[in-house]
């Protein structure tokens, strides 16, 4: 559900946390198509949108973090996805959204109606390519992780987690992650006491140190992708 409560004139943009970059590919399509865009604002933990809700918007977002999740039948919570500042999220392959989509912490948000989306996809090339081109990141994703749930241990999976959220972070010095070990468990399909044994083994191993719990500096990347691979 969209925040109204809260007028896109109190968010913008801070660089300065959860990434240093935030693409403008989200803005040029939507430039392109003559959509307009509107900013909303959500507070930690905040639902965005539910699973089953009507998929009428596609989202980016600009400051903060957004998780996107699927609770089971038997209570447990599968998060799918982590969105970090200039990822787009919400464009879904049929009506509804099949996850939810939440705040992780304070966030701001851009969206533009799908809708208008689509009917500029269906009139101009330029704009099609560039919806592919999302739709196909969103795939690569969704495989990766596939992968990574059906084929990796533990160790590995956190590996790789570190290493991509180093990747789309800032890539040097200390990371500081928007999300909880909890969350982090829920992404990898581990417990919150798997993950922080498996943080603690690489610190002790050398290859990682923390200032926080959730401030950590990647000392020997070699050795997180070798596990990787």
């Amino acid at each position: 559900m969209l925040n109204q409560s809260v007028a896109a004139k109190t968010a913008g943009p801070n660089p300065a946390k959860l990434g240093q970059h935030v693409t403008d590919e989200f803005h040029l399509v939507a430039r392109h198509a003559g959509l307009v865009e509107t900013e909303f604002f959500y507070n930690k933990d905040e639902e965005i949108y539910g699973e089953e809700e009507p998929g009428d918007y596609v989202y980016q977002v600009i400051r903060g973090a957004v998780r996107a999740y699927k609770l089971l039948s038997d209570g447990r919570r599968q998060i799918g996805a982590f969105y970090l500042p200039g990822d787009i999220f919400g464009l879904e392959s049929g009506p509804i959204h099949r996850l939810t989509a939440e705040a992780v912490v304070d966030t701001n948000v851009r969206l533009v109606t799908r809708r208008g989306l689509e009917k500029a996809a269906g009139t101009d090339v330029q704009v099609a390519r560039r919806l592919w081109a999302m739709t196909s990141a969103d795939l690569r994703h969704a495989e990766d992780h596939m992968l990574l749930l059906g084929r990796k241990n533990a160790g590995e999976r956190v590996a790789t987690f570190l290493l991509e959220m180093d990747s789309r972070l800032a890539g040097v010095g200390m990371m500081a992650l928007p999300m909880c070990r909890r969350d982090i468990g829920d992404y990898l399909g581990l417990t919150l006491e798997t993950v922080s044994r498996t943080l603690s083994r690489f610190h002790l191993q050398g290859m990682l140190g923390f200032s926080g719990a959730r401030q950590i500096l990647l000392r020997n990347r070699a050795g997180l992708r070798n596990l990787d691979a």
